[in-house]
């Protein structure tokens, strides 16, 4: 059995979906294990992760139109307003949706399906540097 870690940065310009697919595709594919199980991992509470379709931006669009419409930027909603409007609702999207992924390693190739792609989702209006943490057990 193999242990492999790695981490990097992501770098957004704001808010939307950031596709970090190729970057860990090429680095688990660089680890030479057959089979596994590769876990992704944002250390953040106001971004998250998503696998979700990579072929039609519009579902990107969509994706990002809804959770503005599901969760507001409007701080008579909410305790926590210190950082600015967009912090709770940050926090809430992130809660929402995850902060790990596990995707299989089969055949020495990421599991995943043929539309699929894997996305940093930046709640924050600013840009940040997000660092994401992976994991890959296997042989």
């Amino acid at each position: 059995m193999k242990l492999a870690q790695h981490r990097f940065a992501v770098k957004t310009g704001g808010s939307g979906l950031y596709e970090i697919t190729g970057e860990v595709t090429a680095w688990a594919t660089g680890q030479s294990a057959g089979r596994g199980l590769l876990t992704v991992f944002l250390p953040h509470t106001s971004a998250s992760l998503l696998i979700q379709e990579n072929a039609d931006p519009d579902v990107r669009a969509d994706l990002e139109a809804f959770f503005r419409r599901l969760v507001p930027e409007d701080n008579r909603l909410y305790k926590h307003t210190a950082e600015g409007p967009d912090d709770m609702p940050s926090h809430i999207k992130s809660a929402l949706t995850q902060v790990q992924l596990s995707i299989p390693i089969e055949e020495s190739r990421l599991g995943l399906g043929t539309w699929q792609g894997i996305y940093l989702f930046e709640h924050r209006r600013a840009p940040h540097s997000r660092q994401v943490s992976l994991t890959l057990i296997g042989e």
